[in-house]
């Protein structure tokens, strides 16, 4: 189970921070491509990642992996759907699968898809989804689940399970839970810092005084 407190750091500390102290930290681009973006609403999601993997097929098969997933996994997490190379046409979550994330208290879900039912999501449930795209086609016929619980590649970032996902308008986030609790105090150090500087640009009515005494940019 992931720490509660970790989580509610990482609900209130800026995106932007995360991914700068990732960029450090990690050493590596730790946020997804910036296709993979809210559709539903502006609602932030913060959780530990819960991974499906689908890939093409012919057959009529239902996404029991990601149905699976829904109805086992624990409350507050974010179901992260891989779907072939990242697959734009396709929806790999729509107004049913909400319900089911609804019903088990789930933080959001994050796709390298599309979504679809938008409307009944939006009316009904307003549940954060990120994904790609958005489509009205089936993943009947064209993709099926094959793995949960696995590294999957989303928005061209590994996200493996119990990862920290955080994102909000500004995009997504993937924080390696081995490393969590180092990005959130760092983070939380470049928040603070830049709210600091962001006063004395005010006060001194200069971007450039307070660059040089925070350099931040």
């Amino acid at each position: 189970m992931t720490d509660p407190a970790l989580l509610e750091g990482f609900s209130k500390a800026a995106t932007a921070s995360i991914a700068d102290a990732l960029d450090k930290i990690a050493g590596r681009r730790c946020y997804m491509d910036h296709q993979i973006k809210p559709r539903i609403n502006e609602k932030r999601i913060c959780g530990p990642a819960v991974t499906v993997l689908e890939m093409p097929t012919g057959e009529f098969l239902p996404p029991q992996f990601a149905l699976d997933a829904i109805d086992e996994s624990p409350a507050g997490s974010v179901i992260c759907i891989a779907i072939g190379e990242g697959e734009p046409n396709v929806a790999c979550w729509g107004g049913l699968m909400t319900a089911g994330a609804v019903a088990r208290g789930h933080a959001g879900a994050v796709l390298d898809g599309a979504v679809r039912d938008i409307s009944e999501i939006r009316r009904d449930y307003q549940f954060p989804v990120y994904a790609r795209s958005a489509s009205p086609g089936t993943t009947l016929g064209r993709y099926r689940t094959i793995e949960r619980e696995t590294p999957v590649r989303i928005g061209g970032i590994i996200v493996s399970p119990g990862d920290i996902i955080v994102g909000d308008i500004d995009g997504v986030c993937v924080v390696p839970r081995g490393q969590a609790w180092e990005v959130l105090k760092m983070a939380q150090e470049i928040d603070l810092r830049e709210a600091e500087q962001a006063k004395l640009i005010i006060q001194a009515k200069s971007l450039r005084e307070g660059l040089a005494k925070y350099g931040r940019i």
